[in-house]
């Protein structure tokens, strides 16, 4: 969609499409965090409980169902016979309810026949097909869950979706008070927008685990998996209130060599991300 100058009106609307899509990303975290939470898994630490009845199979089926219609144009929107998949995988997540993939998502992958897992695949968004035996645990209970409800298992930072990692940010480890500020600071951005902040919050994982030399050239980068490798996010005195005070500094010590829009623009947001996390008591 192209916006003229003054189409306040198709800002709103798209404005509106994306915090429709962001309730529908909470909404499908609240109830498979809840189904998680059932069997004795984390969920999203950010979840909101209810005092309602735990998730029954209907429920977590309306939650695939209602999230998967919100991705149609995004993730979804190149895929054939988007009603079969959605109806297809929805069945899976019965199935695994039932049975226990849930608790075991190893051995329950292990019982899907050759078209389900390619089922699985294209919900996932998977290049290569399904490995089961190759899977770790994380890998495999994500491929069960809708793409916006995958747990990051082992609090590495990642979340791994098959055997495929993924960074992203919120995570299903960041606290509740620091994905309210975050929403509220991000309201406004666009893709783009959105995918460079995701980034740079993400950037005392990613350093973490840079060595260099004495003389500050890079000598290796330890994975996750490595003895060395260090999620500094899952430290008790980790502060978001910190890491964003840091991205305000490290902007200011380049003010000189960025071009004055992009300096305002990064300083503005950063500004309100700051205010944000302090107005909702994040550490």
């Amino acid at each position: 969609m192209t916006l003229k100058i003054g189409d306040a009106s198709g800002l709103s609307s798209l404005l509106s499409q994306k915090q429709d899509k962001r309730n529908q990303d909470h909404a499908v975290q609240n109830i498979f965090s809840a189904m998680l939470d059932q069997v004795g898994r984390q969920g999203y630490v950010s979840a909101e409980t209810t005092d309602a009845e735990p998730p029954t199979v209907e429920s977590l089926q309306r939650s695939w169902d209602s999230w998967f219609n919100s991705e149609r144009t995004g993730r979804y929107s190149q895929v054939e016979k988007p009603d079969e998949l959605k109806q297809s995988f929805g069945n899976i997540i019965v199935r695994a309810h039932n049975e226990g993939g849930y608790v075991d998502p190893k051995s329950f992958l292990k019982k899907l026949s050759r078209e389900e897992l390619e089922v699985v695949q294209k919900v996932q968004g998977l290049a290569d097909p399904i490995d089961v035996d190759g899977l770790s645990e994380e890998g495999a209970l994500n491929l069960l869950l809708p793409g916006a409800a995958q747990v990051d298992l082992n609090q590495d930072g990642f979340t791994r979706t098959g055997a495929a990692y993924g960074l992203r940010f919120p995570n299903s480890n960041t606290p509740a008070e620091v994905v309210a500020a975050w929403d509220e600071a991000t309201k406004d951005m666009d893709f783009g927008q959105l995918a460079t902040a995701q980034m740079q919050m993400m950037l005392p994982l990613l350093t973490a685990n840079i060595e260099v030399d004495e003389n500050g050239q890079f000598v290796r980068q330890y994975e996750p998996g490595d003895p060395e490798f260090k999620n500094p996010f899952a430290n008790a005195d980790f502060s978001y209130t910190s890491a964003v005070k840091n991205q305000l500094d490290s902007l200011e010590a380049q003010k000189n060599e960025l071009p004055a829009d992009k300096y305002e623009s990064q300083k503005s947001f950063w500004s309100k991300l700051q205010q944000s996390l302090q107005r909702y008591g994040a550490n």
